[in-house]
């Protein structure tokens, strides 16, 4: 298979040589990043009433004063199909001013 050469592009390799069966659906998570938790819980109640389907999970980070929200979906994790789905969450993310941190496939 081949993958285009950015980081999704390489994660997806990594994962289809670790013998991950990329034609399948998967839960995909896409971590997010907060200063304040009132910003999290914006995301979260936002993605609740307009997303349904994604379910989101709000905790402390290990890092102090940082708060995650990790949005999983379920999906077949192609390389334009996670473009697309993280550039949906750019736009969610950027009216609750967090960060995006990556994506992942729970196992």
């Amino acid at each position: 298979m081949n993958f285009p050469d950015d980081e999704t592009g390489q994660v997806l390799a990594e994962m289809h040589q670790a013998g991950i069966d990329l034609s399948q659906s998967h839960d995909v998570v896409f971590f997010h990043l907060f200063e304040k938790e009132s910003q999290a819980q914006a995301m979260v109640e936002h993605i609740k009433e307009h997303l349904p389907a994604v379910k989101c999970n709000l905790h402390p980070d290990e890092t102090p004063n940082v708060w995650d929200v990790d949005c999983t979906v379920v999906m077949t994790p192609s390389h334009e199909a996670i473009v697309a789905q993280e550039d949906a969450f750019e736009k969610i993310i950027n009216q609750f001013t967090g960060y995006t941190d990556g994506w992942g496939i729970e196992a």
